[in-house]
């Protein structure tokens, strides 16, 4: 006979995962701001450096979503950004509330949130508190108001690049020959990277957590689910 949680069958919040999430998003944001703060401050726009043959920290900016895309208006993707952040912030305060789900659910989720804030604070803040000198001078941290752009305007600063390998497609064939094939070719950040894990966990370990947290989250009904790890 399994054992069940008595918080499980009560639905009183666990205040241990609670602050385990609220520790884990601040801890991501505040290592995510320290790395784009270096990076900005210390590379020139497009400057590299390599770390290892398969690594190397190279500055760049981007105007849209993860990895570089950018398939909406700058205006439309923070606001959009801001709102997905507070519907995560209330979903997960409210399923540690009323459901007993495995801590790892809830992980992810505080890696989604601390990640999709990591690239908000960009977009509100960099364009007033940064200037964008031409390579190779360095940006400054200025007053507000000092800065290249306005409130919500301001660039995701990205570093992240692991070109694996690179090969050249043979001539043979069709639409591909001739072409240069690099793998991985995208550039990012610590907040990319915690909101494509975070999912990847949800998608992979936790499929049926957020199923269940979702039916009696958004149905506002009470639950009694085993509790696990």
């Amino acid at each position: 006979m399994s054992h069940i949680n008595n918080n499980a069958i009560t639905g009183r919040p666990n205040r241990n995962v609670g602050w385990l999430v609220t520790c884990l998003i601040f801890l991501i944001v505040i290592v995510d701001q320290v790395s784009k703060f270096y990076v900005k401050t210390h590379f020139y726009l497009g400057e590299a450096y390599e770390v290892f043959p398969w690594f190397q920290i190279r500055f760049i900016e981007n105007n849209g979503m993860a990895f570089g895309m950018e398939l909406f208006s700058k205006y439309l993707l923070t606001f959009g950004r801001i709102a997905a952040v507070v519907f995560f912030v209330w979903f997960i305060r409210k399923a540690l509330r009323t459901i007993r789900l495995r801590t790892g659910f809830f992980i992810a989720g505080a890696m989604i949130i601390a990640g999709a804030a990591g690239n908000i604070f960009d977009c509100v803040f960099y364009g007033e508190i940064f200037n964008n000198p031409f390579p190779p001078a360095h940006a400054q941290f200025l007053p507000p108001g000092g800065g290249y752009a306005g409130w919500f305007e301001g660039k995701v600063v990205d570093m992240l690049y692991f070109p694996f390998f690179s090969f050249t497609w043979p001539g043979w064939i069709p639409v591909l020959g001739g072409r240069e094939f690099e793998f991985f070719q995208y550039i990012f950040n610590i907040a990319d990277s915690s909101i494509c894990v975070g999912v990847a966990l949800l998608l992979i370990f936790y499929s049926s957590d957020c199923s269940k947290a979702f039916s009696v989250v958004m149905s506002d009904k009470p639950a009694k689910v085993d509790a696990g790890l």
